[in-house]
């Protein structure tokens, strides 16, 4: 079996719409990357570029661990690193980006997948889409509402279902993708994948060099409007035994970073202005309405608050349940001194009673024998009211009866003296 290496690139552009850019790529023969930061003015290009350099860690030796394990941790700890940024600038909340990110361990690349950032492999001159896309025309389109075609011009195409937010409920995809020699794998931002066409898209990837490649793929979403950012990264498969290309910029082995983590995050100004043509200005970016299912701040209240009701409401629940239980129980225990039948539970809590007299028997305590004595006081389990009646009947077979008081003795008569 061949040995094969990884040839890569990373090339990104601002568009021609934006400010900003907030996407970051990664490049590596060992780690390819990409992030789509959204938020806008709630820093998007902060959250890519915080991904992005937690997930570039893995660009070391991990022959010693699982390449698909080491690759969920990372993701996990980029997660965690937002919501530290969050809470350290509740101002940003609301950022968030997706990932596309393959990590090369010299058979097989351990892939992590949120958000709707592309991976697509071109084999043998066929291009496939290897990414699910975590949006809302997508899951039409899984459900047969929508066709493929009618999901590229949907209005809401760009309405994410998972991102990296920096919290427990949104997790990535992971899972493992063979390579083969001659294999290209493309990773992209959506400022390619909504502008250009898929055919169009794999005759650009076929160029004869990736850096070519690269290079036709941002030109044609430039050409196509250019209404994003537009960041791709390549790899390819070849042969290891190869010397390296001294026309291709991997050529000198160094990792390429792009985008927002290779310039360094602008500082939070307020919002940020998209440039329309002829210097009009977008009073909202776009970007800020991309995760659109939860807005940030009183939503989170919210979801908190109805969390703490949902939880009081199962424990009302359950203690309803209880108590309804506790009622049908029955059992034998002592009561002013006589056998008494008790429903209930032997337990109670404060402001509750789950214990009631059902039955005052006529058996007295202290007629039984010593052991029965003390365990009708500390109480006898019974399966039912008539398994409690038998009880009380045997106990009562079992009774001393007190003794009955004997009668005094009447005093005797004096004698009477007979008269003389």
């Amino acid at each position: 079996m061949t040995s094969l290496k990884l040839r890569y690139v990373a090339l990104t552009d601002t568009g021609l719409r934006r400010s900003t850019n907030q996407d970051s790529g990664y490049a590596s023969d060992r780690l390819i990357a990409i992030a789509d930061g959204m938020g806008g003015a709630a820093a998007g290009d902060l959250a890519s570029a915080s991904v992005m350099n937690v997930i570039r860690e893995l660009d070391r030796d991990l022959s010693d661990v699982d390449p698909l394990q080491a690759l969920g941790t990372a993701v996990q700890a980029a997660n965690d690193r937002l919501g530290e940024l969050i809470v350290d600038d509740p101002a940003v909340e609301g950022m968030g980006t997706t990932l596309e990110a393959m990590l090369w361990d010299g058979h097989r690349f351990a892939r992590a997948h949120i958000g709707d950032s592309r991976a697509y492999l071109l084999r043998d001159g066929e291009l496939t889409q290897v990414s699910t896309d975590h949006t809302f025309v997508q899951s039409l389109v899984e459900e047969g509402k929508l066709t493929k075609e009618e999901a590229r011009i949907h209005p809401h195409r760009s309405l994410l279902r998972r991102v990296l937010l920096g919290r427990d409920d949104n997790a990535p995809d992971l899972d493992y993708v063979e390579g083969r020699l001659g294999d290209r794998f493309l990773l992209c931002s959506d400022g390619l994948s909504d502008m250009v066409e898929d055919d169009v898209i794999a005759e650009a990837l076929a160029a004869e060099t990736i850096d070519m490649a690269a290079t036709e793929l941002v030109r044609l979403a430039l050409e196509a409007g250019g209404y994003d950012n537009v960041t791709v990264v390549i790899g390819e498969l070849v042969d290891a035994s190869e010397d390296p290309d001294e026309h291709l910029s991997s050529s000198d082995g160094r990792p390429q970073l792009v985008g927002a983590a290779a310039g360094g995050p602008r500082g939070r100004t307020g919002h940020e202005a998209g440039h329309g043509t002829e210097g009009q200005h977008l009073a909202v970016d776009p970007e800020e309405l991309r995760y659109a299912p939860r807005p940030p701040g009183r939503m989170r209240w919210f979801r908190r608050i109805l969390a703490i009701v949902v939880i009081i409401g199962a424990l009302v629940v359950a203690g309803v349940y209880a108590y309804s239980w506790s009622q049908d129980q029955y059992f034998v225990a002592a009561h002013d001194g006589k056998v008494t039948i008790y429903k209930g539970v032997e337990a109670d809590l404060p402001g509750i009673t789950l214990k009631h007299v059902d039955a005052v028997t006529d058996v007295s305590v202290d007629t039984l024998p010593g052991y029965l004595q003390k365990q009708v006081r500390e109480g006898i389990e019974a399966s039912s009211r008539d398994d409690a009646t038998t009880i009380v009947n045997d106990l009562q077979q079992l009774a001393t009866p007190k003794p009955s008081p004997s009668p005094s003795p009447s005093p005797s008569a004096s004698p009477t003296k007979k008269k003389s």
